[in-house]
C-alpha cells in the first residue's frame, strides 16, 4: 500500500510539471477580415512649457527698476526713439516675431511685467544670476546670456514703449 500511495504521487507530481507552465502559442492564420487597431491608453504627459512662452505677471524681476506705470495710450513718439533704438541695438540677437539668438518681443508685456522687461533690459547679468525665469531663458536658448547694452532708464523704458506696439 505504501510502495502504491509512494507511485500515484510520484505520478501526480510527473503529470502537474508535465502539463503546467506551458503556454500555446496560437499561431495566426491568413485572414481577409480586417482587424481592428489595438488602442492602448496613454496617459499624456504635460508637456513643459518652454520659459519664452511662460506667462509671469507677477515678478518684477531683479535691478532698478521696482514700478513703472504705464499710459492707457501709447506715447508714439517714445516708441518711434524705442524703435530705434531697439533696432541699432538689439537686433543682432532679437528678431521682432520669431525667435532667434534671443526671444521675439512681439506681445511680450502679455507674458511679463513692464518692470521685469525693464530689468532685463537694464542689469541682464544679475537677472540671470538671481532671478528664476531668467535662468530658465538663459537654459532655453543654449546658454546665450543678454549682453548688456548700457541703456540709460529712459532708453530702456522707450523700448519698452515700442514693444507695446509689437502685437
Amino acid at each position: 500500500m505504501r510502495t502504491s500511495l509512494k507511485l500515484m504521487t510520484v505520478l501526480f507530481a510527473i503529470a502537474l510539471i508535465g502539463c503546467g507552465g506551458k503556454e500555446e502559442k496560437k499561431k495566426e492564420s491568413f485572414s481577409y477580415e480586417k482587424k481592428t487597431p489595438k488602442t492602448e491608453t496613454t496617459t499624456k504627459k504635460e508637456e513643459a512649457v518652454p520659459a519664452s512662452k511662460k506667462v509671469d505677471l507677477t515678478n518684477k524681476g531683479v535691478g532698478p527698476i521696482t514700478s513703472v506705470t504705464l499710459d492707457a495710450e501709447i506715447n508714439q513718439a517714445m516708441a518711434d526713439q524705442g524703435s530705434e533704438i531697439y533696432k541699432k541695438m538689439c537686433t543682432a540677437c532679437h528678431r521682432v516675431d520669431k525667435k532667434f539668438i534671443g526671444p521675439a518681443p512681439t506681445g511680450i508685456l502679455e507674458r511679463r511685467t513692464p518692470e521685469w522687461v525693464m530689468n532685463m533690459i537694464l542689469a541682464p547679468e544679475k537677472m540671470v544670476k538671481e532671478d528664476p525665469l531668467a535662468k530658465e531663458l538663459l537654459m532655453e536658448f543654449n546658454g546665450s546670456p543678454m549682453a548688456n547694452q548700457n541703456l540709460t532708464e529712459e532708453e530702456a523704458r522707450a523700448v519698452l514703449e515700442y514693444f507695446r506696439t509689437l502685437k
